[in-house]
């Protein structure tokens, strides 16, 4: 199975920049959309359709605005939106499938950057969202959630960690958090495959950051530990450039 995650910021600009073209090139199996910015009535379908795939879309409230999708080859058993909290499910940040014993998600973690306000927001979602998934291991026991974060976890993901020591995405607490789902339980997939530098699935649209890969690692294919056996590969795809994030691949045995 070969699992992509892909922060499109808006799934209508990355279309128009050939997302469809690639999609068919790239072909997964499931691909997780984070930022989509659309309604479901302003998504193209369609095209999607026409590529083979079974499309699962939860909106944000908030036009324009944050949002979750799932493209997938096989028709899943469930589809689950959100988690049952509102407060998050109104900024359609999560949605899960399952297919058989295995349940996919595709998340969108809150960014910190726009101010205190969020920060705190952000944290409360950190500590509100682990709860959640501890919860849902109970009946779900095998999982892959696959996402923007919106967190580096170790300096190595990040081309500044000095500068950026102060900064959401790279702070402290968000690191700490981070260590504290992955020891409940979780494997970070690229890195069991890929302990390099300078490896990022965002940059900044300032400064020339892509082209001077100024960037960060936030987005993520974590599984649960039971699911260790079946890795195949994981890599990051740079070269998409549909969005100021890239996908980042997961091939799995299942």
């Amino acid at each position: 199975m070969k699992i992509i995650t892909y922060n499109v910021n808006g799934i209508r600009s990355a279309v128009s920049k050939g997302l469809t073209g690639w999609l068919r090139a790239a072909d997964p199996d499931v691909l997780c959309l984070q930022e989509t910015k659309a309604q479901f009535e302003q998504i193209p379908v369609l095209e999607f359709e026409a590529l083979g795939y079974r499309s699962y879309w939860y909106s944000a409230k908030k036009k324009g605005y944050s949002g979750v999708g799932i493209l997938t080859k096989k028709v899943p058993d469930n589809v689950i939106y959100g988690m049952g909290i509102s407060k998050y499910d109104d900024e359609g940040r999560f949605l899960r499938v399952d297919f058989g014993d295995l349940s996919i998600v595709s998340v969108y973690h809150p960014s910190g950057s726009s101010g205190d306000e969020r920060q705190a927001f952000k944290m409360i979602w950190l500590s509100d969202f682990y709860d959640y998934v501890q919860s849902l291991r109970q009946s779900r026991s095998k999982l892959i959630i696959s996402g923007d974060y919106n967190i580096c976890h170790k300096p190595i993901d990040i081309h500044d960690p000095v500068g950026n020591a102060k900064n959401s995405g790279f702070l402290p607490e968000e690191r700490e958090w981070m260590t504290y789902f992955l020891s409940s339980g979780f494997v970070d997939t690229f890195r069991v495959f890929n302990q390099e530098p300078h490896q990022y699935t965002w940059w900044s649209f300032r400064a020339n950051a892509r082209a001077r890969n100024l960037g960060w690692r936030i987005d993520y294919h974590m599984v649960t530990e039971n699911l260790a056996g079946n890795l195949q590969g994981a890599q990051i795809l740079p070269q998409a450039k549909h969005s100021d994030h890239c996908p980042v691949v997961l091939d799995i045995e299942y």
